[in-house]
């Protein structure tokens, strides 16, 4: 990537049909390789409630640890662009809350846009963070904080809704969405109505551009991922067997050997 993503650059992309390349980031060192190898958009999701944290969905969440994790992939970026996931209730409660907590990501975290979950009924708060010059990146289709109500993670069919929302959510100012768990036609006609980037995972290649899970990317985990998901390498077998690699050294005495001592 030879210049820094911005908001402009990203619409620039659509509007000439190159792909937007985004992966979810939660530390320094996963950030800083993202980066360096192009990806466009870094996602410091809420996800990390279930890839980092070990539990069953993202509710639990705080705005605190969300800082925290995206003050280390800003200090590790250069080029891409850093949004900041606003976790469950840090948005809904009120309009000024979800500005303060939008706030706090750029002023203490380093990103340079949030994200948030929902269609039509957020549109008020995307109009009034965009007001305070938050860049915001819409969600719809499945929305993970949604399980509660929904019943769990579900992909979202309903054409009408899936279109009025992606409409909503334009108007109210929002500079990009993701599509989650769309079917692809859907997914398709939405991309082509709205003059915002689209970035789907899980709803086809006619979105302008894919996110995916770093840990799911390089087969770092354990869990059955969705079948939206492809694993380009499998890092966990490698890890694995690099550990045991180390168990087994120190065990039997070769490591450290002479070269890993410092002499006197």
């Amino acid at each position: 990537m030879s210049s820094k993503i911005t908001i402009p650059k990203l619409w620039e992309m659509k509007q000439t049909g190159q792909k937007i390349i985004s992966v979810t980031a939660y530390d320094f060192p996963s950030a800083e390789m993202l980066d360096s190898c192009g990806v466009h958009l870094l996602l410091v999701g809420d996800s990390l409630g279930m890839v980092i944290q070990g539990k069953e969905n993202t509710l639990s969440v705080t705005m605190d640890e969300m800082v925290y994790h995206t003050q280390m992939v800003s200090r590790a970026t250069q080029n891409a662009l850093v949004v900041a996931d606003m976790p469950f209730l840090s948005y809904q409660a009120s309009i000024p809350e979800a500005i303060h907590n939008a706030g706090r990501f750029i002023k203490e975290g380093g990103a340079e846009a949030v994200k948030l979950e929902g269609g039509a009924q957020v549109a008020p708060v995307i109009s009034a963070l965009v007001k305070a010059d938050i860049p915001v990146q819409a969600h719809i289709g499945l929305t993970p904080q949604s399980i509660l109500r929904t019943g769990g993670f579900r992909a979202e069919r309903n054409e009408e809704k899936l279109l009025i929302d992606a409409k909503s959510i334009q108007e109210a100012g929002a500079s990009m969405v993701v599509l989650e768990g769309i079917p692809v036609k859907i997914a398709e006609k939405i991309t082509q109505c709205l003059t915002i980037p689209t970035i789907g995972i899980g709803a086809g290649s006619h979105c302008d551009g894919q996110i995916l899970v770093f840990h799911d990317l390089l087969g770092l985990n354990s869990r059955k991922p969705p079948k939206f998901v492809k694993a380009y390498t499998n890092l966990r077998e490698t890890a694995r067997q690099a550990i045991m690699s180390y168990v087994e050294e120190v065990q039997n005495g070769t490591f450290p050997n002479d070269s890993h001592c410092y002499k006197p």
